[in-house]
C-alpha cells in the first residue's frame, strides 16, 4: 500500500519576510522600545489626564474661592468705606470737641482771671475799710472783722500767688488781737450816752427836800379816844412840815438863771465831745483832762442825789480810769503788697493779649 506523504506547503513570501524581520534582534529591541514608549505614553497620558482633571477641579475650587474672595473683598471695601465714613465723622467731632475745649479753656482762663481780679478787689476794699476803722474810729473789732472776711475770701481761692497776702493778713489779725488798747467803740458809746442825758440831768439848786414818810391810813373804826389822839398827832405833824430845815452836802450850790443853765449844759456837752475826739485820736492826756473837768461840773452844778446824775458820774469815773494812749498797728504794708500783686497781674494779662 502506497502511503502518501502529505504535501508540505511553503509559506508565502510575505510571511516569511516578516518572520525574517522579527527574527532580527534590532527589530525586536526597537519593537520592545516602542512598546515601552507606548506604555509610558499611555501612562503619561493617564497622568496628564488625571492632572488635567485635578487642575480643572482645583481651578474650579480656585474660581469659587476667588469669587468668595472678591465677595469678601467687596464686603471689606464696603466695611472700610463705612469705617472711613465713621472715622471722618469721629474726626470731625474730635476737631469740634478740641475747638470747644480750646474755647472752654480760654473762657475758663478769662473767668478765672476776672474772678481772681474780683477777689483781689474785694480783699483790697476790706483792707481799706480796716485801715479807715483803725485810723478814724480806732475800732479794733470792726477792723478785725474786715480782715477776717478778707482772709476767708482768699482761702476759697487756689491761687498760690495769694499765699503771701494771706500771711500778711494773718499777721495783721494777730497784731490786732494782741493790741492792749481799750474798746474805742464801747467808750465812744458811753460818752454818747452821757451827752444824751445831759439835758435831763437835774441841777443842784433845783433839788427839793425829801418827802417825809407818811403813815398808812388806818382802817375805819368806831370813834374813840384813840381816834382823837391819832387825829391830833397827824395835825401836829402837818404843822411841823410847814417849816423844814435840811442839810445840803454841797456848801454853795450855784444859783443859775435859765440862760446860764442852758450854756452850762452845752458846755458840758462840748467837753464830752472833746473827750470823744481825743479818744478817737488816742490822745490820753486831753481825754483824761476833759473827763476830769466834766466830772467836776457834774459834782458842782448838778444834783448828786438824782439817779441819772449818779449814773453819769459812774460812767465818767469808768472812763477816767481807762488808758486810751496806745498805738494801733498799721496795714500799709498789706495794702501795698496787695496793690503790687494786682498791678503785676494786670500787666501780665495785658502782655498776654
Amino acid at each position: 500500500m502506497k502511503t502518501e506523504t502529505p504535501l508540505q506547503t511553503e509559506p508565502p513570501p510575505a510571511t516569511s519576510r516578516w518572520r525574517d524581520i522579527w527574527r532580527r534582534p534590532t527589530l525586536r529591541v526597537a519593537a520592545l522600545a516602542m512598546v515601552v514608549v507606548l506604555a509610558q505614553w499611555a501612562d503619561t497620558r493617564m497622568q496628564v489626564s488625571g492632572l488635567q482633571q485635578e487642575l480643572a477641579r482645583r481651578l474650579a475650587d480656585g474660581d469659587s474661592m476667588a469669587r468668595e474672595g472678591r465677595a469678601m473683598a467687596r464686603q471689606s471695601q464696603e466695611s472700610l468705606a463705612a469705617l472711613q465714613a465713621k472715622v471722618g465723622v469721629l474726626e470731625a467731632k474730635l476737631a469740634e470737641a478740641q475747638s470747644q475745649a480750646v474755647a472752654l479753656e480760654a473762657m475758663y482762663q478769662e473767668l478765672s482771671s476776672s474772678r481772681d481780679e474780683r477777689v483781689l478787689a474785694e480783699v483790697e476794699q476790706a483792707v481799706v475799710i480796716a485801715m479807715q476803722q483803725l485810723q478814724f474810729a480806732g475800732n479794733v473789732e470792726a477792723a478785725l472783722f474786715a480782715l477776717q472776711n478778707a482772709d476767708a475770701r482768699l482761702s476759697r481761692s487756689i491761687q498760690p500767688q495769694f499765699l503771701s497776702i494771706r500771711k500778711l493778713i494773718a499777721r495783721d489779725i494777730e497784731r490786732l488781737k494782741a493790741t492792749p488798747g481799750a474798746n474805742i467803740t464801747g467808750l465812744s458809746l458811753k460818752i454818747e450816752s452821757v451827752v444824751a442825758a445831759v439835758d435831763s440831768l437835774p441841777l443842784a439848786y433845783e433839788q427839793r427836800p425829801k418827802a417825809a414818810p407818811t403813815k398808812p391810813a388806818a382802817p375805819s373804826k368806831p370813834v374813840s379816844a384813840d381816834y382823837w389822839r391819832d387825829l391830833g398827832a397827824d395835825l401836829w405833824r402837818e404843822v411841823r412840815q410847814l417849816v423844814r430845815i435840811e442839810r445840803i452836802d454841797q456848801g454853795d450850790p450855784a444859783l443859775l438863771s435859765p440862760n446860764q443853765s442852758f450854756f452850762l449844759r452845752e458846755n458840758l456837752k462840748l467837753r464830752l465831745l472833746n473827750a470823744r475826739l481825743a479818744l478817737l485820736q488816742r490822745d490820753g492826756k486831753t481825754f483824761g483832762e476833759e473827763i476830769r473837768q466834766s466830772r467836776e461840773q457834774l459834782d458842782r452844778y448838778f444834783d448828786g442825789r438824782a439817779k441819772p446824775v449818779q449814773a453819769a458820774q459812774s460812767t465818767l469815773k469808768t472812763l477816767a480810769t481807762t488808758d486810751v494812749s496806745f498805738d494801733l498797728p498799721g496795714l500799709a504794708e498789706t495794702l501795698t503788697a496787695l496793690r503790687n500783686l494786682k498791678f503785676a497781674r494786670e500787666r501780665g494779662a495785658a502782655s498776654a493779649r
